[in-house]
């Protein structure tokens, strides 16, 4: 409504009698019916149902969709009816009225965010499979409170008996009965809104196929669960076959296009980000001249794709024996273990303490990129130590090349455990896309002003 009506006085003032160019009807008309219409659309495309709505990126795909949708409509019913619509008026109505939408559901996703934290608006789940499926999806829902789901029980078929507590999740086990009657007991029992079938279940495929129609009669959801981890939407295709649905999960490969595409994203953006922060880095450099005796900058052997060394420049931040000193403090190590972090470094300068605080040392690796060796997005680039204590997953790390940023930087940096660390990298090597190495960016800015996990 704010767009549209935006829109009209933009183009047409105050004035609500200006016609439709040919025909008999206003603009003021044809605003309420826009707006009207645009609501409908929303709705259309379902961008207001309940499991899309706080969590991921559907929402607003859903929202982008309708209203360019609705927008090539009008179009086409503009041509067709040769109806001479204002193009200035639909040309401030789409992009005003989509950004509105959008940050307008970012904003209350906000607000429902919050909400879910403290435990509230949230779909409250019985989890239906093997103990040991029931605890890690538990587990993973537990770490993921904005996504909406709250476990409050778990239905073990098979179990042994007298079992009433699941051990790992600490979750209810309210029966252990393959029977579709005990499960749907179990629901009234706990009040569930849904259940969430995992891996390890021990039903019958007839039986399962009974609980969803009894689930459905009572409107309450069906979700499954299966043993897929760390793998993206965009990799997941269904296929239906002889009544069964079938989950394709495509690996992506860095090569061909996309390899090019990433290229040249990287070497632009590095391009205008140097020309950017030119004079702010002239100022760095001079800042630690005259802060400490030493060079500027510190090349450091990194291990960059398929295990090839190169180096890594950063602005100096330490005292130039900072190398030489580092096994008398390996008693004060408080890294995740693989990785050697001290808080309070004695080794660190004091304006190298300001600009390792909000990551300004790392603007030399703009180069680096610029060159070649690394990406602007990517896995964090390991010593040769660290690869050399790497499990053989870990190295998987190693199949595209490390980034002046990623999923490790807008998560916490230092403040992650190792594991989560490698989970975070091994997630971004097997789901890399041009859009998420976009949204990293953008959080990226975020991260650094919060100066998180930055020690």
């Amino acid at each position: 409504m704010w767009a549209v009506a935006g829109a009209f006085i933009i183009r047409f003032g105050l004035e609500p009698g200006f016609v439709v160019a040919g025909q008999e009807f206003t603009y003021v008309w044809l605003s309420v019916a826009l707006a009207i219409v645009w609501w409908l659309m929303l709705g259309a495309w379902n961008s207001r149902q309940s499991r899309v709505l706080g969590s991921g990126p559907d929402e607003y795909k859903r929202v982008a969709a309708a209203s360019l949708w609705l927008f090539g409509i009008v179009a086409i019913v503009s041509y067709v009816l040769r109806v001479d619509t204002a193009r200035g008026y639909v040309g401030v109505a789409l992009p005003v009225g989509l950004l509105g939408l959008l940050m307008g559901r970012w904003l209350i996703r906000q607000h429902l965010n919050i909400n879910r934290q403290r435990g509230d608006s949230m779909s409250r789940l019985l989890l239906l499979g093997g103990p040991s499926a029931v605890a890690h999806l538990a587990a993973s829902l537990h770490r993921v409170k904005h996504a909406g789901y709250l476990p409050i029980a778990a239905y073990i078929p098979g179990a042994a008996a007298g079992f009433e507590v699941e051990p790992e999740s600490g979750l209810r086990v309210l029966g252990n009965k393959p029977d579709a009657t005990a499960i749907i007991d179990a629901i009234e029992a706990c009040g569930a809104d849904a259940v969430a079938v995992s891996a390890g279940v021990q039903l019958h495929p007839q039986t399962l196929r009974h609980l969803g129609w009894e689930l459905a009669s009572r409107n309450v959801g069906l979700i499954m669960a299966p043993a897929l981890t760390d793998v993206a939407g965009p990799r997941i295709h269904t296929q239906q076959v002889a009544g069964l649905p079938l989950i394709h999960v495509t690996t992506p490969t860095l090569e061909g296009g996309q390899r090019v595409a990433k290229r040249m994203f990287d070497v632009l953006a590095s391009l205008f980000l140097i020309l950017a922060a030119s004079p702010l880095m002239a100022i760095i450099a001079v800042l630690i001249r005259l802060d400490s005796r030493g060079p500027i900058l510190f090349r450091q052997n990194r291990v960059g794709i398929e295990g090839k060394h190169f180096g890594m420049m950063k602005f100096r931040s330490m005292v130039v024996d900072a190398e030489q000193r580092l096994a008398e403090l390996a008693h004060r190590n408080e890294g995740n273990g693989v990785l050697f972090k001290i808080k309070d470094d004695p080794r660190v300068t004091p304006i190298g303490k300001f600009i390792r605080k909000y990551s300004l040392d790392e603007l030399p690796q703009l180069f680096n990129v610029l060159a070649g060796s690394m990406s602007l997005v990517g896995p964090r680039p390991p010593l040769p130590q660290e690869v050399a204590a790497y499990e053989h997953d870990v190295r998987r790390r190693l199949l595209v090349k490390p980034g002046l940023t990623g999923l490790w930087q807008v998560s916490g940096r230092s403040n992650l455990s190792w594991q989560d660390s490698v989970r975070l990298d091994l997630y971004y090597v097997e789901n890399w896309s041009l859009a998420g190495d976009l949204i990293i960016i953008l959080r990226t800015v975020r991260a650094v002003f919060h100066s998180t996990g930055a020690y």
